[in-house]
């Protein structure tokens, strides 16, 4: 793109004033060629004798009107303020922390999500993972104890992995919510990045557990850290693992599904975050977009314009054209009084 490509005109209206150009040469031409003189006088001899004797000052004369009119047009242009413009965009990504604490008790093999819900966790919290390439992410498991998994890394590959081979009964079975989320702020609390964010899923009551869900909370609080709780379960009865066979499987049963939703509503509250209900595979997945989405908000991007005037070459331009026409007029077509 060329310099003057980029020229935009602070005062465009004016420029239509160049349209005053046209009358100005037309009454030029007119006067020098239909103008007749007003006293005719008789001459002693026929006008056809007379030998041509126009020479090259009789044309470069017009170059004097024709450097004037551009002097003119270039002054217009001139007061329109002709002015370039340089954009560009400053994205300003602050690093996000995420990391998911996963309730992995006997009842996240309940069946109201396909197959299960710890299973529909993993793959929506797996699809999660890839939409964020450029964040650092944990994981924390937890039931009636909790403990890292994986600790904040970039590797997505490895987390992914480690997720997995997250399965139910990997520690003693309960519902310790406090010590999940007080596992993860201990893992996300000494980062450097400006934005922390925990994403806590379960579908139980507390139950078990040293530390308070709500302890744990004011701890995230202080230490900045955003925490999006999910409670995970279909409203009313689900089919509810309730005894494990001798062979390993398990016997279900159809249960009441309790979630304590103003606990969790307390805890994200109180840290800034958001609380979620999901009931089935579908809704999960649009919890964690919206996740996704909410916390993509928060990368800072700025447009900068930068303007300049760009007078100074018409100006010099007009100077350069006034010049020529004030020294051809006083030397080659000077005339005399």
């Amino acid at each position: 793109m060329s310099f003057y490509d980029n020229i935009k005109f602070a005062h465009p209206g004016l420029l239509w004033l160049l349209l005053i150009l046209a009358p100005l040469i037309a009454f030029y031409v007119f006067r020098n060629n239909y103008a007749v003189a007003d006293i005719a006088m008789p001459l002693p001899w026929k006008t056809e004798n007379i030998p041509n004797t126009r020479t090259y000052k009789n044309y470069l004369r017009h170059a004097l009107f024709g450097l004037r009119m551009l002097v003119v047009a270039l002054l217009i242009v001139i007061i329109a303020r002709p002015q370039s413009s340089t954009s560009w965009k400053n994205i300003t990504s602050e690093g996000i922390d995420i990391i998911i604490a996963l309730d992995i008790s006997g009842s996240m093999l309940s069946k109201d999500f396909t197959p299960n819900r710890i299973d529909a966790a993993k793959s929506v919290a797996s699809t999660f993972i890839e939409s964020r390439p450029a964040d650092k992410i944990g994981l924390v498991i937890f039931s009636g104890q909790a403990f890292t998994q994986c600790p904040l890394t970039t590797d997505h590959a490895v987390i992914k992995n480690l997720f997995a081979k997250v399965h139910t009964g990997m520690v003693d079975d309960g519902t310790a919510i406090g010590d999940g989320l007080a596992t993860a702020v201990n893992r996300i609390k000494d980062d450097k990045v400006k934005s922390k964010v925990i994403i806590l899923l379960t579908d139980g009551v507390n139950n078990m557990g040293s530390i308070a869900p709500l302890t744990a909370a004011e701890i995230a609080k202080v230490f900045g850290v955003r925490v999006y709780t999910i409670g995970v379960g279909t409203k009313g009865k689900a089919l509810t693992p309730v005894a494990m066979m001798p062979d390993g499987t398990y016997q279900y049963s159809m249960q009441d599904v309790e979630i304590d939703e103003a606990l969790l509503q307390q805890i994200a509250s109180g840290t800034g975050g958001q609380y979620f209900r999901a009931t089935d595979n579908a809704s999960l997945g649009k919890i964690y977009k919206e996740i996704d989405k909410m916390e993509k908000s928060r990368i800072e991007e700025k447009d900068y314009t930068d303007r300049a005037e760009e007078f100074l070459p018409f100006a010099i331009a007009a100077a350069l054209l006034l010049s020529m026409e004030l020294l051809l007029k006083n030397t080659v077509l000077k005339t005399v009084p």
